[in-house]
Parts: C-alpha cells; sequence; structure tokens
C-alpha cells in the first residue's frame, strides 16, 4: 500500500491575527498518527507556520490531553526556533507531550484551574527480549531529550524533572508557577473542564477533581444511551 497523505489529518489550525500577530490553536489530541518517519505532516506543519509570514508574535493556545511524543517534540522544535516571541497559554489542560510544548513558550500563562500533566514516554511493543532491551535504551534517549525541554525554562534539576516523569505528576498552576514551568496564573476560565474524558483511562494518577469530570462524562452518556433505548 502506498504511503498515506496525512495533510488532512490537522491537529492544529494558525490564525494570522495582523500582519505581527498570529495565533496557533492545539485543541485535542496532539496528532492521532505517529510523525515517526513521515515526512508529510510535519513538512506542512512548518509551511502553515511559515505562511503567517514576518510575525513579531505568536500565541499558542493548548487543551490538550497529549498525543504522539515525535509530533509533540517537532512542534516544540519548530515553534523554539522562530524568531517571534511565543505567549503559550494553556487554557485547560497540557498533558503528557503537550506540555512539553508548552515549553517553548517564551511565556507561559495558566487559568488558575488549568492542569499540566507530564510523565515518561511509553509505548507498545511486540518482539523478542533484544528487541525490548533496545527499545528500553530508546525509550530512555526520548526521555532524556524530554528533560532538556522541561530544564530549559525551568527551576528544577534533571533529577528533579526525572522524579516527576517517574511519578507521572499532575501539576496544579500554582505548582507550575513553583517549578518555572509556567510564568503567570490568570482567573479561572471554564473551559479547563473541555477535554474529551475518553484519554484519562490512558493515565494512573488522574485528580479527583477530573475524575469528577470524568464520572460525570460517563453519567450523561449512561442517561443518553438509556434514552436511546426507550426510544
Amino acid at each position: 500500500m502506498g504511503k498515506k497523505n496525512n495533510k488532512n489529518k490537522k491537529f492544529w489550525n494558525f490564525k494570522a491575527l495582523d500582519e505581527n500577530t498570529a495565533e496557533l490553536i492545539l485543541y485535542g489530541e496532539i496528532s492521532d498518527i505517529s510523525w515517526w518517519g513521515d515526512e508529510v505532516t510535519p513538512k506542512q506543519f512548518k509551511e502553515d507556520l511559515d505562511a503567517l509570514g514576518d510575525i513579531d508574535t505568536l500565541n499558542v493556545y493548548i487543551n490538550s490531553p497529549g498525543g504522539d511524543v515525535f509530533a509533540g517534540q517537532a512542534i516544540y522544535s519548530m515553534l523554539k526556533r522562530h524568531k517571534a516571541t511565543i505567549n503559550v497559554y494553556v487554557d485547560g489542560l497540557a498533558a503528557s507531550i503537550a506540555s512539553l510544548i508548552a515549553m517553548a513558550g517564551d511565556k507561559v500563562i495558566m487559568p488558575a484551574n488549568a492542569m499540566m500533566m507530564v510523565h515518561n514516554p511509553w509505548t507498545f511493543a511486540v518482539g523478542n527480549a533484544n528487541d525490548f532491551r533496545k527499545l528500553a535504551d530508546d525509550m530512555d534517549k526520548i526521555r532524556d531529550s524530554m528533560v532538556v525541554a522541561y530544564e530549559s525554562r525551568s527551576a528544577l534539576t534533571t533529577d528533579e524533572i526525572i522524579e516527576l516523569l517517574d511519578a507521572e505528576t499532575w501539576l496544579s498552576a500554582e505548582d507550575c508557577l513553583e517549578y518555572g514551568f509556567c510564568d503567570e496564573i490568570e482567573e479561572t476560565k471554564e473551559i479547563a473542564a473541555c477535554v474529551d474524558t475518553k484519554y484519562f483511562s490512558m493515565y494512573k494518577n488522574i485528580p479527583e477533581s477530573l475524575n469528577e469530570v470524568e464520572n460525570s462524562d460517563k453519567d450523561l452518556k449512561k442517561k443518553k444511551l438509556l434514552l436511546e433505548l426507550e426510544l
């Protein structure tokens, strides 16, 4: 089979506000397929970024449960290289690789009820013992590259960041401010709860406040199903 064209699978949205300012919306999953070995999708992202022209400011809005690690790392690198001032707004949740993208911001702003989550990269695999030993080494290298991004703007040491990743740590806006992952806390926004709760099952240490959102979502789905059955 030929290579799948991923240009129709954009998970980002660039918008020019004027000749000097633009915005990037990253809501939902960061890519539903891997960017590893894919020359199409990162090239399209860069073309969209370059098409904004010689802008001075790029505002990035994130509300994401995470996604593909290579997509996140590529976006982080492209944003870091860009000459514009990058303002990152964590509108609700920046979990997993979405939190790494947030580290590209020259300034990171979070509402008081927004959260970040950091954890080690993980994957699914098949193979023999040698395959798994190599995979473990590869995952460690990926983790090390992520640590560099977190360490570049935080007040934490390498060992402290690794400890957070090992524990799958959910961070409040106050935590992020203390650790240096954000620079400013703004007033609470309702949008902080607007994350598809199907992604929560992937993670272990979901905060109770998010569990309440997930349970409420399940109740609504159950009520909808019962209504459909009655009809």
